[in-house]
């Protein structure tokens, strides 16, 4: 089963290295692409790397960013109100608390971001490095059998 997979996206493979191939000894067309499917998996059995799973992976969840400066507001007019209490003017020190609650909510809002970046270029990284490991394990694979891949 997983050899009828792996030849039937053959194409899809190509999409993600798509190599240069010339058969440097003859070979037929029907033996180079006998040749590939066999170096493909050769390649993803040495690797580890599936090229076929690694292109359907779903990019990681982001974390839901907004609404923190509103968050903060709030939290920040409520703390403020019941300090301003204690002191004799709640309205005064809600004001205040809201102030300090909006520039809070608003460097958590870009801490998130901030991560949600790094978390996708790492993704992105590790996603690149996977696929140019399997890319040097084919093209052994195939140079073993007398391909030229460039």
């Amino acid at each position: 089963m997983r050899f009828i997979v792996l030849f039937a996206s053959l194409l899809s493979v190509a999409a993600w290295a798509n190599p240069i191939i010339y058969p440097a000894q003859g070979q037929t067309p029907e033996q180079q692409r006998k040749d590939q499917v066999e170096c493909q998996l050769w390649a993803t059995d040495t690797t580890g790397v599936d090229p076929i799973e690694l292109a359907g992976e779903a990019a990681p969840a982001r974390q839901e960013v907004g609404g923190e400066r509103a968050r903060g507001a709030l939290g920040g007019a409520a703390k403020g109100a019941i300090i301003g209490a204690i002191a004799g003017d709640a309205g005064k020190g809600a004001a205040i608390g809201a102030g300090v609650g909006v520039l809070s909510g608003g460097a958590k809002q870009r801490r998130k971001s901030e991560h949600n970046e790094q978390m996708l270029e790492q993704n992105q990284q590790r996603r690149q490095e996977q696929m140019e490991l399997y890319d040097r394990a084919f093209k052994a694979c195939m140079e073993g059998k007398g391909y030229s891949v460039s």
